[in-house]
């Protein structure tokens, strides 16, 4: 090895190293790639039928690469402008100071029962949910979120609490178990103004789970991207 110094050269700014194909795909890639499908179809590249297909096989892939095949016979997956894009930015982990309020706006409680909130109905910035030899199960994949961040505290003692958010929110959790189960999946949205959930909470002998409910799209979100899927339409039908 020659380990006489080298004539000094101009420094270069580091370049971003591409995401390498066997790397575990996050929810924020099959997103990526199912926007991309999205505005195919949009265009005329892909009929309905080859769009479900390559969908369902976004849904099921396990790495970067295997995503990627989805859409390497379509135009984006050779900009390069796309690629150095960033899909999207990470929520905080915690909310902002100052957003949320001390007092709750809604309660809920099961004492040797079960209670629960679901369908349409507007989520509150913060939530209280107590489960006591009972079963609390909140689910907001059909709720009106008139707030972007939501905060959800969570006491479960030889109790369950289940809490079920929309698949395109991003969601986040701090608490623990004491002989108990405290697991909340972390989750992004690629749309920056997106709701974000705070699970907080404690287990004792109990159970606190929060999870993404697959196929359930915030209402306001998802109609913000069929605008967009119809406004690349009528520019295709308008060529």
């Amino acid at each position: 090895m020659d380990l006489q110094k080298q004539p000094a050269s101009a420094p270069t700014a580091p370049q971003p190293a591409p995401a390498a194909p066997q790397l575990r795909a996050s929810d924020a890639d099959r997103d990526r790639i199912a926007d991309i499908l999205r505005e195919a179809l949009a265009e005329g590249r892909l009929d309905a039928d080859e769009h479900a297909e390559r969908v369902e096989g976004v849904l099921s892939a396990k790495t970067v690469g295997e995503l990627e095949v989805f859409i390497q016979d379509l135009p984006a997956a050779h900009d390069g402008r796309r690629a150095a894009t960033p899909s999207y930015s990470p929520a905080p982990n915690r909310p902002t100071e100052g957003a949320i309020p001390a007092e709750a706006d809604q309660h809920v409680v099961a004492v040797f029962s079960a209670a629960m909130r679901k369908g349409r109905w507007r989520a509150g910035r913060r939530m209280h949910a107590y489960a006591v030899f009972g079963s609390v199960e909140i689910d907001l994949s059909e709720a009106i979120f008139e707030y972007q961040q939501v905060v959800i505290k969570a006491v479960s003692v030889f109790g369950n609490v289940e809490i079920r958010v929309p698949e395109n929110v991003s969601l986040r959790g701090t608490g623990g178990g004491v002989l108990g189960n405290f697991e909340v999946d972390t989750l992004d949205s690629v749309e920056p103004d997106a709701p974000v959930v705070y699970v907080d909470g404690w287990a004792v002998l109990g159970n606190i789970e929060a999870k993404p409910k697959r196929g359930k799209l915030v209402a306001d979100i998802l109609d913000r991207v069929q605008r967009k899927v119809d406004k690349n339409l009528r520019k295709h039908l308008d060529r």
